[in-house]
């Protein structure tokens, strides 16, 4: 009887089992090969769609730009003169008051109460050297009407803004806010009908910068409206605040409000 060999070839004695991982391998192997190699050939073009690139490229621009650090504003600047201030006395009274006394005693109050508000505020003279190409949001001359009788009418107040302006718009703005805060707060009368050429082509007017919004107000006259005039300069000033931060803020105005014109 013939004895039976061992058998020694190592192929022989392979399972199906490791033959099958065997090829699974391989297999995994050529596909991340291939996988590989086709990746290499392609650009991120070929891989994104324009569309992703370009946001892809926007991102990067993006990472690299460096915002400055937001500041502050600067309060708004403006411009107070009082009339006749550092020039001559104005209208003299009887008494021997003067029409520059009443103007920087309710300019300095006006001033006072719109720094207190926060704003950077100029008291200015009547031809001071700094009216020269003067810029600021605002600018308001404060002025009174003679001290002589004229008649029962001549009670109230004035306001008036450039003939000619680069910006009409806004000057009508600032001298509606005027007429109408002064007029509310003080209870004068609105005197249209003796605003004269002095007014509306006043000096000042050609003097700051093109781009200040300007108008000139006479508070009352100092025979008939002395009372307010000399004794609440608190209230006058109260109203020219409130005209001036009324086209600061852009507040409404009624469209209807009265104006009493003698």
């Amino acid at each position: 009887m013939n004895r039976v060999q061992p058998d020694n070839n190592p192929i022989s004695r392979r399972s199906p089992a490791t033959f099958s991982v065997g090829n699974a391998i391989l297999t995994i192997t050529g596909i991340a090969v291939l996988a590989a190699t086709i990746f290499t050939m392609w650009t991120p073009a070929n891989l994104f769609s324009d569309r992703m690139q370009n946001m892809y490229e926007i991102w990067q621009i993006q990472a690299t730009v460096t915002f400055p650090t937001p500041t502050q504003l600067p309060p708004a600047r403006i411009g107070i003169v009082a009339g006749h201030y550092g020039n001559d006395s104005g209208a003299v009274c009887p008494d021997g008051y003067t029409e520059m006394e009443a103007n920087l005693k309710i300019a300095t109050l006006v001033v006072q109460k719109l720094k207190a508000a926060g704003y950077t505020v100029d008291l200015l003279e009547e031809f001071d050297d700094r009216l020269s190409q003067y810029r600021g949001m605002a600018l308001v001359s404060i002025h009174n009407d003679s001290c002589e009788y004229v008649n029962d009418e001549a009670s109230g107040f004035k306001v008036a803004s450039p003939t000619d302006n680069a910006f009409v718009e806004r000057s009508e703005r600032l001298e509606k806010c005027l007429i109408h805060r002064y007029q509310t707060i003080t209870g004068l009368p609105f005197h249209i009908n003796t605003i004269t050429p002095d007014m509306t082509s006043y000096h000042t007017f050609n003097e700051i910068h093109t781009e200040t919004t300007a108008a000139i107000i006479e508070t009352g006259f100092l025979n008939l409206d002395q009372d307010i005039i000399r004794n609440h300069p608190d209230t006058i000033s109260d109203g020219i605040v409130a005209g001036i931060e009324c086209f600061i803020r852009r507040e409404s105005i009624p469209n209807d409000f009265q104006l009493v014109t003698p």
